[in-house]
């Protein structure tokens, strides 16, 4: 098996398929990149059409011959356990690997990546032996009942900025539910993912069961969505993505679900305890560099508290360490590409440009001459018609504006595509509940932002998605319903 060597860590760099690690086919392979330096630590295979069909085909066999749905429940459970009893083993390692492919803070890794990941594997270990179908009354002489059945083969797209917890909460239900996966990480982030499989076949995960194929969108991903023998496709990323998978997928009738972009409210009313507020405002924005499908970026403060709010926040950002994310004390680390850094400033700049006003940051911080850092940044206006106010910027970019009355901030909460999580801070339950029922999301925080749990289901509402990841709700994800009609005549 082919590996390479971080901090004296042995990591696999072959494509995981029919339980072992194999080159691709063609030989082709990719730099994986450290973010905080900007160096090149390994390379990987670059999956083609054929290596994806291998991993399909192994995932096919075992959907096909019963290998995995068929087992004992309580085995499965055992064995899902066993995974999240490895992850848990190699915390420290599998830290390591999420900051060196992406560039979080370490101690960000160590303190909610990891844990919500072996939280993940936990939770969905106790649900094969409780996954039940029920006894339907019908007319006439009828036993009728329903069954829940894996989808089958099933497809799954992750993105770079969790990318061991995005796997979790994809990879978890599916195998519980009895499914075979094919997995394909981000191509900026694919080690944890690679030493997750190898996690997986200690366990004593079945051959096939669980895949890795890595590679980028275009060439492997591509195939992975047009291949016949996915049933299933569950992807995380963009909405301009998520369009097109969804068109790929049409013709095949697959199913589909999609975890996608955001730009999320956060809104301050003036008798929240605005410490609290200020706390949420900058997690809720500069928490994984802004790197955040939820993130709150565009913050709405009621006006008599606006300009204080306005200061504290931009204190705080003034006070993130940012820096080489191994050090522990760095609370801030780079984005993820020198691309993304590129299309981060660019919209920084056209906010500027369209009349927004840049108050705080907005560069690559000076002291840094590699990696592909940049300064939490906060712009100020008065309308949403600002394309910061309205694209999704997957940074550390906030956008604030003031507002004055409950009905004007739910209409400016509400003025966008997207859907996928909001946050509010008031110290009136009444009205919190009101204006929670009022927002056009799938996640409301009322005093708090940026929860999530295993029993949680999680999911957007407009171009933010569709399905609920998370919860017993994921479960739908995973499972034909089927029913059976039995004559008793």
């Amino acid at each position: 098996m082919n590996a390479l060597q971080i901090e004296h860590v042995n990591v696999p760099t072959q494509l995981f398929i029919d339980g072992r690690f194999v080159d691709s086919l063609s030989g082709e392979k990719f730099a994986v990149v450290n973010p905080a330096s900007g160096e090149q630590i390994g390379e990987v295979p670059l999956a083609d059409e054929k290596d994806v069909d291998c991993a399909v085909q192994a995932a096919r066999r075992v959907v096909d011959g019963g290998r995995w749905a068929a087992w004992n429940p309580y085995e499965r459970e055992r064995l899902i356990h066993r995974v999240a009893d490895l992850i848990e083993a190699h915390a420290d390692t599998l830290a390591l690997l999420e900051t060196c492919d992406t560039g979080k803070p370490l101690r960000d890794a160590k303190a909610v990546d990891i844990p919500l990941t072996i939280q993940c594997f936990r939770y969905y270990a106790g649900w094969p032996s409780k996954i039940k179908g029920e006894t339907v009354p019908v007319r006439g002489q009828f036993l009728t009942y329903t069954l829940r059945e894996p989808v089958g083969v099933v497809a799954q797209i992750i993105p770079w900025n969790f990318p061991l917890y995005m796997a979790a909460i994809k990879v978890a239900p599916a195998l519980a539910t009895g499914n075979a996966v094919v997995l394909k990480p981000a191509e900026e982030t694919p080690l944890s993912a690679l030493y997750l499989a190898r996690l997986m076949k200690e366990a004593g995960i079945p051959d096939g069961v669980f895949n890795v194929v890595t590679g980028d969108g275009e060439k492997t991903g591509a195939a992975l969505v047009r291949h016949p023998g996915v049933d299933k496709i569950s992807f995380t990323g963009s909405t301009a993505v998520g369009q097109q998978i969804m068109a790929q997928a049409a013709s095949g009738i697959k199913r589909v679900s999609l975890e996608l972009g955001g730009k999320s409210p956060h809104i301050v009313f003036a008798d929240a305890d605005l410490s609290a507020a200020v706390k949420g405002i900058v997690g809720g924005i500069f928490y994984n560099q802004g790197e955040v499908c939820l993130a709150g970026s565009r913050v709405f403060v009621q006006r008599p508290v606006y300009n204080k709010v306005l200061e504290e926040v931009r204190g705080a950002a003034r006070k993130v360490k940012i820096g080489n994310p191994l050090d522990e004390s760095t609370t801030f680390g780079p984005l993820i590409s020198a691309e993304h850094q590129s299309r981060v400033h660019r919209y920084v700049k056209m906010g500027v440009e369209e009349g927004a006003q840049l108050i705080e940051g907005g560069s690559a911080p000076a002291n840094l001459e590699s990696g592909y850092f940049y300064e939490p940044t906060i712009l100020v206006g008065d309308h949403l018609g600002y394309t910061v106010a309205r694209e999704e910027i997957f940074g550390p970019v906030a956008f604030v504006m003031p507002f004055d009355t409950p009905e004007e901030v739910v209409g400016l909460a509400n003025d966008t595509r997207y859907g996928l999580a909001a946050g509010l801070w008031t110290r009136d339950l009444s009205l919190a509940h009101r204006t929670a029922r009022a927002l056009k999301a799938g996640t409301v925080w009322i005093n708090a932002y940026n929860l999530l749990d295993a029993a949680a289901p999680f999911g957007g509402y407009r171009m933010s998605g569709f399905g609920r990841e998370l919860g017993e709700e994921a479960l739908d994800l995973y499972t034909e319903l089927k029913t059976v009609w039995t004559s008793l005549r």
